[in-house]
């Protein structure tokens, strides 16, 4: 049987004790709080409009090695068109990565509470955005949490070529920069493997992630025009 959170604490059941699916508990809220703790815990939200909230721990895990990022010719010259922006517009981009389609996806777990919930850790220096622009206009983007030196990739989105992935190799640009680990890129997706992210196990992926210093936040978030 999966366990159900109690709505009143944040304690949640070992994430290697997930079934087989993956699914580790279900219930509870989006308490940015508990969000924080799921997150620190390698445990993630996911679920669909009407449903119950259904926490993950996936296994295999996808993560991003920062030096395996796969940066092809073509997109550096694509990156050369687009502004970037860091959490200018974190709501909109929540919004956009909602109802713009995406390959290998149907229909969208974000649901308002959760731009809500999001928003609210985006105002607490937890979740960031990174924006990409053409004449001032969002194009694409994506957002998720940093828990330590670890970012926590959520979801993208693009309305012209390479504008998310413009804004992914801005991303991994910055994080090398400021020291990070390794971004968690949660369920494996063959787009996400093409650009270098790799499956491992849930029990590789909870070890790296009880290394982190979860105190080691960079709320500084500001771009650096020389690593563009």
């Amino acid at each position: 049987m999966i366990p159900q959170l109690n709505k009143y604490n944040f304690h949640f059941p070992d994430p290697n004790n997930a079934n087989e699916d993956g699914i580790v508990a279900w219930g509870g809220d989006l308490n940015p709080t508990r969000l924080i703790h799921a997150y620190q815990n390698g445990i993630f939200p996911w679920y669909s409009k009407d449903d119950p909230i259904i926490w993950w721990s996936t296994n295999p895990r996808l993560i991003m090695e920062l030096d395996d990022f796969k940066i092809s010719k073509s997109l550096k010259k694509s990156m050369k068109k687009f502004e970037y922006k860091f959490n200018t517009n974190f709501h909109s981009v929540m919004q956009n990565c909602s109802t713009v389609p995406r390959n290998e996806q149907n229909g969208t777990w974000i649901q308002s509470e959760t731009i809500e919930a999001y928003t609210t850790l985006n105002g607490m220096g937890i979740a960031h955005s990174v924006e990409t622009y053409i004449d001032g206009k969002l194009v694409g983007g994506l957002y998720g949490l940093s828990i330590g030196k670890v970012f926590c990739g959520e979801s993208m989105f693009s309305l012209v070529n390479d504008a998310s992935k413009s804004a992914y190799a801005v991303l991994i640009k910055h994080l090398k920069h400021w020291g990070y680990d390794f971004i968690d890129c949660q369920v494996p997706t063959e787009h996400l493997k093409s650009l270098g992210a790799k499956e491992v196990s849930r029990e590789y992926f909870l070890d790296r992630l009880k290394k982190v210093n979860f105190d080691d936040i960079n709320n500084i978030w500001e771009i650096d025009k020389s690593l563009i």
